[in-house]
């Protein structure tokens, strides 16, 4: 099979997925005539199995595919804990959340903190800090979508806005016209895409190895030159006190974040009943781990045949780790593009990336349109179709930005966009989740201090990290300047998050009785 064979097929596959992805979103567009159908996609319009799968597809993401690939990697347990930890959170986000985030006419965590509470005053706060989840978030994908557009039509790296630019089109198309329900149909076929690529390439690397694990882990960690470092938690972070403490912070962070994602909690929403959310955890949870032990098996298989080194000279994150290991196993094809291997699994890349942001994008203009607005009363009694233009209007205008923001950072590193992503969503999301479900009188004003106490703490720590300066990965490699020794700021900025809560619900429910003894001293006045 010549290299041109390859190339070509990765075009018309990806076409393949352009044109049924396009055809389900206009499909669905026909029913969106009223705000629950465009942004829940009506409460019957998936049952526990499309449910389920429209999770696991939101919840799998470019850095699942290929962040984690390449962690494992060049760092191998280290990476098979990100792996386990992606798992998990999932599983726990579906097991402890699922029924209670379960709510008719609730379509952001603006409005299901709003009536949970019954305090509509918090719907901003939560906007501020779901924007801050999900943009870092767009960039990243949006970025990643474009190299992987380049890749597979073999074009130069000048050509990388252009790709940018086209895949952020087809995102905005996908969540303004196919709304909620459209682009749910999108992460169904996506599911299906990614795990027939990664079942084909992880059985491809098994066989290599006789079918045998422990033979392709052996072979990974001769390869890696870190001797039984490879196997033993540490490589990523160091051995020293600071690294394991990184490790600690990175892995909770993951953990406690990736299920508190806004654009994966709207999804729980729209959910029928209990019965529904009970089911649809296997159909979330199956997928998402087979997907993990696929990036596993193909992260070893990366080291194995490819070497730690010349992995991390290709990319120091890794992120390339995926692609590279698809051109090793077909060394006739001339090169990774040249590959048939390639073009199904850059496609499955390009699918995932194309479908997560979609959905992200969808959730961002849903918390711009309903929990930024000026007036809540004046939105909740405007018609239907005009909330529905305003959200549009919403989808294009973040697609917009995020297109010319991701074109801009480029060449930057994404370490700190995602790392503000999770720390945000770990640090600020769940603790006002979990205590508004969890602990009874939770306050408004608790929800402010975590918001507003939480947020300029992480950016300031991860200002001062290596995340940001003084790493081959941070924003200004070239230039040292980091006084925070951590990279994830999670293990301080999560207990503050938390801490601020209960603070905030304290101070709330000392005014109250303020407020309520005034009141009573003056009645007492009055009858005096």
């Amino acid at each position: 099979m010549t290299g041109g064979d390859g190339q070509s097929l990765a075009v018309v596959v990806f076409l393949g997925f352009v044109a049924v992805s396009l055809l389900l979103c206009g499909l669905a567009a026909a029913d969106l005539d009223d705000p629950e159908h465009f942004y829940a996609g009506g409460s019957a319009a998936f049952g526990p199995v499309g449910g389920g799968l429209a999770i696991a597809g939101d919840y799998i993401s470019a850095a699942t595919l290929l962040s984690t690939t390449g962690a494992v990697a060049l760092d191998g347990a280290d990476g098979m804990l990100f792996a386990g930890a992606t798992v998990l959170s999932l599983f726990l986000v579906m097991r402890i959340l699922g029924e209670p985030l379960r709510r008719a006419g609730v379509f952001t965590l603006g409005d299901f903190l709003a009536d949970r509470l019954d305090d509509p005053s918090v719907r901003r706060a939560l906007g501020v800090a779901s924007l801050l989840v999900l943009t870092p978030l767009l960039l990243v994908q949006l970025t990643t979508a474009g190299r992987i557009l380049a890749a597979m039509f073999g074009l130069p790296d000048g050509a990388l806005t252009g790709c940018t630019v086209a895949g952020g089109a087809l995102m905005i198309g996908y969540a303004a016209f196919g709304g909620m329900r459209g682009v749910g149909y999108v992460q169904i076929l996506k599911v299906g895409v990614v795990l027939t690529a990664l079942s084909l390439l992880a059985g491809i690397v098994l066989a290599r190895y006789g079918w045998s694990p422990l033979a392709l882990v052996d072979a990974a960690r001769d390869r890696s030159e870190a001797g039984a470092g490879y196997v033993r938690p540490g490589l990523h972070f160091g051995p020293s006190l600071a690294g394991r403490l990184d490790l600690i912070s990175f892995q909770a962070t993951l953990l406690i974040g990736a299920a508190c994602l806004p654009h994966l909690t709207m999804r729980l929403h729209p959910l029928r009943d209990a019965l529904t959310a009970r089911r649809a955890v296997g159909w979330a949870v199956g997928p998402v781990a087979v997907v993990c032990a696929g990036v596993v098996v193909a992260g070893l298989g990366a080291c194995a045949l490819i070497g730690r080194d010349a992995i991390r000279a290709a990319d120091p994150g890794g992120a390339t780790a995926l692609l590279m290991v698809t051109g090793a196993l077909d060394p006739a094809a001339g090169g990774a593009r040249h590959s048939m291997l390639f073009a199904i699994v850059a496609c499955a890349v390009f699918a995932t990336t194309l479908a997560a942001v979609a959905g992200i994008t969808l959730a961002a203009a849903s918390s711009l349109t309903r929990d930024l607005r000026r007036s809540a009363h004046r939105a909740k009694n405007q018609s239907a179709a005009r909330e529905i233009r305003r959200a549009r209007l919403s989808i294009v205008l973040v697609g917009a930005v995020a297109v010319v923001l991701s074109a801009a950072l480029a060449d930057r590193g994404t370490l700190p966009l995602i790392s503000l992503s999770f720390s945000v969503a770990a640090s600020v999301l769940a603790p006002v989740l979990l205590y508004a479900l969890f602990l009874p009188g939770h306050s408004a004003t608790g929800v402010r201090w975590t918001v507003y106490g939480t947020i300029p703490l992480i950016v300031l720590l991860l200002a001062g990290s290596p995340a940001a300066t003084g790493t081959p990965i941070a924003v200004f490699p070239d230039h040292d300047l980091h006084w925070f020794p951590l990279q994830t700021p999670g293990l301080i900025t999560i207990p503050a998050g938390f801490l601020l809560g209960l603070v905030g619900r304290t101070r709330s429910g000392t005014a109250q009785q303020r407020a309520w003894r005034g009141r009573v001293a003056v009645s007492h006045g009055k009858i005096e």
